[in-house]
């Protein structure tokens, strides 16, 4: 018995990527669910604790930190993907 999927990641993903954009890097750069932002230097570890609380209220899960790489976090992809594998539903 797996973690159910995530409803349409796809929408959730541009929506995540969007708010990175917009809000965290504030136009400075292009970027897709594939651009690395952390090792690129684009978002830094205080930007991350944003973009964190952002990923799990799109994909409504609860993930806990303590299961969280830096690398799990490097690009919109990745961090689905561990929304996916360690994010709890949320209670509604």
């Amino acid at each position: 018995m797996g973690v159910e999927p995530l409803a349409d990641s796809s929408e959730m993903m541009k929506e995540l990527t969007g708010f990175i954009a917009e809000r965290v890097i504030k136009g400075k750069s292009e970027i897709t669910e594939d651009t690395p932002l952390v090792s690129s230097g684009l978002v830094d570890s205080f930007a991350l604790i944003e973009i964190f609380l952002e990923l799990q209220r799109i994909a409504g899960r609860k993930v806990p930190a303590s299961k969280v790489q830096p690398k799990d976090m490097d690009t919109v992809r990745l961090m689905f993907a561990t929304a996916e594998r360690f994010g709890k539903p949320l209670k509604g």
